[in-house]
């Protein structure tokens, strides 16, 4: 069990830490041991990561940026990284959050690197953020390190704030779509069709197709969303949760037509923004490179960047001409990696690009949305015409009978 400890020594000094201990008397034996006085001994509850995940959820980017930002303050204003995780433990009060802290604490008290408390987590900090941290307790540049992963994580949260809402009004215009389907099918069809079957009049073959498609699926209708949740929630978990799920969903979307070039730009800027913050933090090329290929997202990118770390730079070969063999990466990546080298200033550049396709992928996004938003109208004022054609269609010729 965790203990938190203040107490003084002999000459009255104040001090503060933390304790593994199974019990409070074994807490108070090693503190009289080294000739300290406690002052208060609390036991630190840690809290199951795992069920606040699920019920709070865990750590987020904004979350992170926080963190970093917040670091990198009480550095700069000379507080010891010890007391700067003291103060957040004390006023952080998401639970993930917290516990992580905690365990940070714990490892600085036992003289363990700082880097280590978030390794321990690689689903919350990416290796790019554990390798950055390391680097920089490593060379004594947290302060900075810190400035520099809050405003990536910054531009991250943005990019992605982009992504969600330029779709917003689609996934909108689609549940309304629908919830008009259903409605046409679960209660308007099943009573026209009921109208002309009790009547005995034969609707033409075309209505009658429509009615019959309709009366199942109205009859059904809470079967067929149960079974279509399911299957939703099976396919969220198996991508989610499954290599095979995420290789799968992944190879999808880069051959989909209009997704396929914002998926790939998306992968470039990962890798060209990991690049360039692992450079500007002193890692070897090698690693940095080896880094970038888990960040980028994309099976074809990821296996040419192993290639180009471990074929081509760990053979001698130049960066630029290690990527100039993957032909799998656009031109323009390639020819601006080669001279950037030449210059002497790759990780300006990568930094540059990294800029130029966020930009890009904005620009992307809004083109795909406002192809889809009309595609969509077509697709529903299609299904709601043909149901009202089947409609309107056997009533018009059984008045014309009368």
């Amino acid at each position: 069990m965790l203990f938190h400890y203040v107490a003084a020594d002999a000459g009255g000094k104040m001090t503060e830490g933390d304790m593994e201990a199974d019990a409070l008397n074994d807490v108070l034996r090693s503190l009289g041991a080294k000739q300290l006085s406690p002052v208060s001994v609390k036991p630190v509850k840690k809290k199951d990561i795992g069920v606040m995940r699920r019920f709070f959820g865990g750590i987020n980017t904004q979350d992170k940026v926080f963190l970093t930002k917040y670091l990198a303050l009480m550095l700069r204003v000379g507080t010891d990284l010890l007391s700067a995780i003291n103060i957040l433990i004390e006023d952080f009060d998401k639970p993930a959050v917290n516990n992580l802290l905690i365990e940070v604490r714990d490892d600085l008290s036992k003289g363990n690197p700082f880097y280590e408390s978030f390794a321990r987590h690689p689903r919350d900090f990416s290796p790019t953020f554990i390798n950055l941290v390391r680097a920089a307790e490593e060379s004594g540049g947290l302060e900075k390190t810190f400035n520099e992963l809050s405003v990536t994580l910054e531009k991250e949260a943005a990019l992605r704030s982009k992504v969600r809402s330029a779709f917003i009004y689609p996934i909108v215009l689609l549940c309304v779509a629908s919830g008009i389907l259903i409605f046409l099918v679960t209660f308007a069809l099943p009573k026209v069709a009921g109208v002309f079957h009790q009547s005995g009049i034969n609707p033409p073959w075309f209505s009658e197709i429509v009615f019959t498609v309709g009366l199942f699926i109205g009859s059904n209708i809470f079967t067929i969303i149960f079974i279509l949740l399911i299957l939703i929630a099976g396919t969220v978990w198996f991508v989610k949760k499954t290599d095979i799920g995420r290789r799968a969903f992944g190879r999808t979307l880069a051959n989909l037509p209009f997704i396929r070039s914002i998926y790939r730009d998306l992968a470039v800027q990962r890798m060209a923004s990991t690049m360039s913050s692992l450079m500007r933090a002193g890692l070897p090329i090698t690693q940095t490179v080896t880094i970038a290929a888990d960040t980028v997202g994309v099976d074809d990118y990821r296996t040419a960047l192993l290639h180009i770390a471990n074929d081509g730079l760990a053979k001698g070969m130049t960066i630029g001409e290690a990527f100039r063999r993957e032909t799998v990466f656009p031109h323009m990546v390639s020819s601006l990696v080669a001279i950037s080298e030449k210059a002497g200033h790759l990780d300006e550049v990568l930094a540059t690009l990294a800029d130029f396709y966020d930009a890009n992928i904005t620009e992307n996004i809004k083109a795909l949305v406002s192809l889809l938003e009309p595609a969509m109208l077509l697709v529903m004022g299609g299904m709601v015409g043909i149901i009202a054609l089947s409609i309107i269609v056997p009533i018009y010729q059984l008045t014309t009978q009368f």
